[in-house]
């Protein structure tokens, strides 16, 4: 695919799965063998296990929106740098605590056929934990 239209994929991913909340979305354009990581200690595999993560992610913060700050790429991978926003006003991550928070990341993905077949992303998980005021254990980031 062209650079483009791996572009447009990303640009639809942060769009329909994480303001939409779409888990369709997620299991068209993640293949069945790829892996993610950046999330927990080890890849997620496939997309059941992103759709997992993407619930608590969303159930934790609702109201969650992503900006796309930058995105670029090749053929085959593109690279994004992304600010996520919203209040933690859901389960997930302990008890609600009703804080906005704002967290900067960057993504990078490999597309094949229009497939997600690897990412890798770094977000402050930390960062995130102390705008919600809650205790950040090494098992809790890796679960985040």
């Amino acid at each position: 695919m062209s650079v483009s239209e791996n572009v447009q994929l990303m640009k639809r991913w942060y769009k329909e799965v994480w303001q939409e909340k779409r888990d369709e979305t997620i299991r068209e354009l993640i293949a069945a063998d790829a892996e993610v990581y950046g999330h927990t200690d080890g890849p997620l595999r496939g997309p059941e296990q992103f759709v997992q993560f993407a619930h608590k992610i969303r159930g934790a913060f609702p109201d969650l929106k992503i900006t796309v700050e930058d995105i670029f790429g090749d053929e085959e991978k593109i690279a994004a740098r992304w600010i996520a926003s919203g209040t933690h006003s859901g389960e997930g991550f302990g008890t609600p605590s009703g804080k906005m928070i704002e967290v900067h990341g960057m993504s990078m993905v490999q597309f094949k056929d229009g497939k997600v077949v690897a990412g890798w992303d770094n977000w402050d998980r930390l960062g995130m934990f102390e705008q919600i005021g809650a205790q950040a254990s090494s098992s809790a980031l890796s679960a985040a």
